[in-house]
């Protein structure tokens, strides 16, 4: 390391240059207008993970357990989002979305679903098979359940309207700074860039998604979960089925696992998405279809946990890798409550990552999960809704950062 004196020194260090980071680093400075303030980000753009690869849903918070981060922070997220699209002239679409149960054990679900919901003080609107009918011709099923908040923006866009808010604010943005070291101490923490520059930070907050435990590890943090990484493959819809939906359609979502199945999605930019499927990625940060990186599938084909959530859950990872291998499968999914869909209209689009945190014994971190030090925070576990509570989970880190 060079000198102390050598290396510049930060307010806080933010390692992590996506949605999460970005919203961090702007609730810092709200609070403390003037304070020194730095995102490393080691891609040469902002959002280029997680933030760049998803459908671009702004959730309500339907699914997360009352009481708990995930549902607090998703309905705040949705508020906040939109207002800051607002200010910073971004479009937000409104379309709404329906959850739709194809069978009496479905609605059964759904039912539950939207006592959940009502807990969570979300609106919803019970609908029956009739009125699913009304709203979405080409959909059909036993029953659904409204929920007319939820929209659809380009979070590429609001990440790079947060950068530049962090900006404006007197913050700076550094792309190309890949982090390769951390070391905490009573004076701050020292932080390595490529391994050649340093820089010091009187706190740290590491938002590193996909790259989080790696990040805690190389900081000294322990965790005691291990990154995952799930495929989530869309396909989009040719121009002439444009109008096959207005609204987002979902079925009810399983029961054991955190993904929400194979939705469908019209997107800002007026595409109609299908997806994601969720299969065991051979790499972290590599979205073509058959992507390997040695190193992350070492890692995750070495790590107990994933073996004991496979014995939990060998038959959805079944289903799910034939999908992802044999269109028609996929298509299936969807056919269970939009039958009119044929293999032909399904169009190749880009793929997602989605960052899982998982423990030793093979379950799922359900909820966000955030870990601290005397001067460090880090989050570990931000898979969606994050997107959606990138800004209240920046406040959430500050209360930890300066309390």
């Amino acid at each position: 390391m060079p000198d102390a004196g050598a290396r510049p020194t930060y307010d806080v260090v933010v390692v992590g240059g996506g949605i999460v980071g970005l919203a961090t680093a702007r609730a810092l400075l709200r609070v403390r207008p003037g304070a020194s303030v730095v995102v490393l980000e080691k891609a040469q753009e902002v959002a280029t993970g997680q933030t760049g690869h998803n459908s671009g849903v702004v959730h309500a918070g339907l699914y997360y357990a009352p009481g708990s981060l995930k549902a607090r922070l998703c309905r705040a997220g949705e508020r906040a989002t939109k207002e800051f699209c607002a200010e910073a002239g971004i479009e937000v679409k409104e379309i709404g979305k329906l959850v739709v149960a194809t069978d009496a054990g479905e609605a059964v679900r759904l039912e539950a679903l939207g006592r959940n919901a009502r807990e969570n003080g979300i609106e919803v609107e019970d609908v029956s098979a009739a009125r699913l009918t009304e709203l979405e011709p080409n959909v059909t099923g036993v029953a659904a359940l409204h929920s007319p908040r939820t929209a659809v923006v380009d979070y590429q866009a609001v990440a790079r309207a947060l950068a530049d808010d962090v900006r404006a604010r007197g913050g700076q943005v550094r792309t190309g700074a890949k982090v390769t070291w951390i070391g905490e101490s009573a004076g701050g923490v020292d932080v390595m860039i490529d391994g050649a520059e340093a820089v010091r930070g009187r706190r740290l907050v590491a938002c590193a998604g996909l790259q989080a435990d790696r990040v805690a590890d190389i900081a000294g943090v322990e965790t005691k979960v291990r990154i995952v990484p799930f495929k989530g493959e869309y396909y989009t819809l040719p121009g002439h089925r444009s109008g096959l939906v207005t609204r987002m359609i979902y079925p009810v979502p399983g029961e054991g696992l955190p993904f929400l199945g194979v939705h469908i999605t019209p997107t800002v930019d007026g595409r109609i998405l299908l997806g994601p499927n969720a299969v065991l990625a051979g790499a972290r940060e590599k979205y073509s279809r058959f992507g390997v990186d040695a190193t992350d599938l070492k890692d995750s084909l070495g790590f107990g946990g994933l073996w004991r959530m496979g014995q939990k859950h060998w038959r959805s990872g079944v289903r799910e890798m034939f999908n992802s291998l044999v269109p028609d499968g996929y298509l299936k999914e969807v056919a269970k409550y939009c039958p009119s869909l044929r293999s032909t209209d399904l169009v190749g689009y880009r793929a997602g990552v989605r960052a899982q945190a998982v423990r030793p014994d093979g379950s799922l971190v359900d909820d966000f999960e955030i870990v601290s030090t005397e001067r460090q925070v880090h989050v570990i576990n931000a898979p969606s809704p994050a997107a959606t509570a990138a800004i209240p989970i920046g406040e959430e880190i500050v209360g930890r950062v300066w309390g």
